[in-house]
């Protein structure tokens, strides 16, 4: 589209209009019809994977504190072995898992934590040693 302000007088069969065509117009709109939901399909995925990121993260933290509690106050022979957390993130629920060790006379403690996103739950696990004597 080449248009000039300047001339007022158009030429006899070379009429020239200041604007955009019916085809670029359409062609322009196509374009966006292709293009948008392919962005908001992008958009909404990476949203996703924040929320997932956060999530995880949040688990992450309340998991390692409750397994530091658990370990330095030999609570985790006699804690319970499932439960969820403060009220304030009650949708995370954790489960501790106790295994012999084969070597020494240590045991596995394995604390998972599961955590709803949109629907689908994600679980962590988080493992230590403690001595088993230490009961």
């Amino acid at each position: 589209m080449k248009c000039s302000l300047s001339r007022t007088k158009y030429s006899r069969g070379s009429r020239r209009a200041c604007g955009f065509t019916f085809a670029e117009v359409l062609a322009a709109m196509v374009f966006m019809a292709i293009l948008l939901p392919v962005v908001m399909q992008g958009l909404v995925l990476a949203n996703r994977a924040s929320v997932v990121a956060e999530r995880k993260r949040t688990a992450v933290h309340l998991g390692n504190s409750l397994l530091t509690e658990l370990t330095a106050t030999d609570q985790w022979s006699s804690a319970g072995n499932r439960g969820n957390f403060s009220p304030d993130f009650e949708q995370y629920e954790w489960e501790l898992v106790q295994a012999g060790w084969n070597l020494d006379d240590m045991e596995q403690l394995t604390l998972i934590v599961s955590y709803p996103v949109q629907g689908q739950l994600h679980y962590i696990n988080l493992t230590t040693l403690v001595q088993e004597d230490s009961q």
